[in-house]
């Protein structure tokens, strides 16, 4: 069956239900306008479990307790890519104006809020180790997703050599080790680099556990699937974490233009949490 005629099959009805379900579970925006990308998108794990309409598969992600078809609910609807690196100009700005700040921080606490298959999280591991020396390695990332399935892709640090940037710089092979035999052609991150990292699930539009305050934290290339009442729900919840003087990152294509939030504007895509009293706007 195409994925147009489970569309036909389904009416309006499958829709309105998978779209209400991804709201209310993930903060998904698909309520209007979105009827060809929820048909297209859950057409493949709707043939491969022998599920005819989108109704049934609703019925049967509502059913599932494991939590395993919410996770390939969210995995179909939202897109996990990613890369090492990604939007270079944060990774500029923590080298210029972060790390000489940090350098007298104790602790230097990153969330990665939506990690994805990991290349963020070991992105940061990767430069705060090469820029801050000894403190970089006693610095610690938090690493989340609402996935279950890329956490543990990520969790392994182990990719394809496309996935790294061409040529390969010279100072990122010390934080990788070169596949050999079967895993030709891979390379996995070194263990003093994955442990730096914690991975955990977490749902962002559900109410957080308590947390140290982090000096940064990364969210990016989330809120685009979120309404203006979501993302400023995550937004300030995000912000409660920040320490003063924090950064809270999102992706170069979104803007918290129009969101109520007490963070103050730094750059595209970075904001700061203020510090009480203090003047300076760096």
């Amino acid at each position: 069956m195409s994925d147009m005629a489970t569309l036909r099959e389904s009416g309006a009805s499958g829709i309105q239900q998978l779209a209400r379900l991804a709201y209310e579970q993930f903060g998904l925006d698909l309520r209007e306008g979105k009827e060809g990308l929820i048909s297209s998108r859950l057409g493949k794990p709707m043939r491969a479990r022998g599920i005819e309409s989108l109704e049934k598969y609703c019925a049967f992600v509502q059913a599932d307790r494991s939590g395993e078809a919410l996770t390939e609910l969210i995995d179909a609807l939202t897109t996990n890519h990613t890369s090492f690196f990604r939007e270079s100009k944060h990774f500029d700005f923590l080298q210029e104006v972060a790390f000489p700040a940090w350098r007298r921080l104790r602790n230097i606490q990153i969330w990665s809020a939506a990690c994805s298959s990991g290349e963020e999280p070991y992105s940061l591991a990767m430069t705060m180790l090469e820029h801050l020396g000894p403190e970089g390695a006693g610095a610690q990332i938090l690493a989340t997703d609402i996935s279950t399935r890329v956490l543990l892709t990520a969790a392994k640090g182990l990719y394809p050599e496309d996935s790294f940037p061409k040529p390969l710089p010279g100072w990122l092979t010390k934080y990788l080790l070169r596949g050999r035999g079967s895993f030709e052609g891979w390379f996995q991150v070194k263990p003093n680099v994955r442990r730096m990292i914690q991975f955990e699930q977490v749902n962002l539009i559900r109410p957080i556990p308590t947390r140290p305050l982090f000096a940064a934290i990364f969210c990016r290339n989330v809120m685009i699937y979120f309404d203006r009442a979501t993302q400023e729900q995550v937004v300030n919840r995000l912000a409660a974490f920040l320490e003063p003087g924090g950064y809270l990152f999102v992706g170069h294509s979104e803007s918290l233009s129009g969101v109520r939030h007490s963070l103050e504007y730094v750059r595209p895509a970075t904001y700061r949490k203020p510090r009480v009293g203090a003047g300076d706007k760096s």
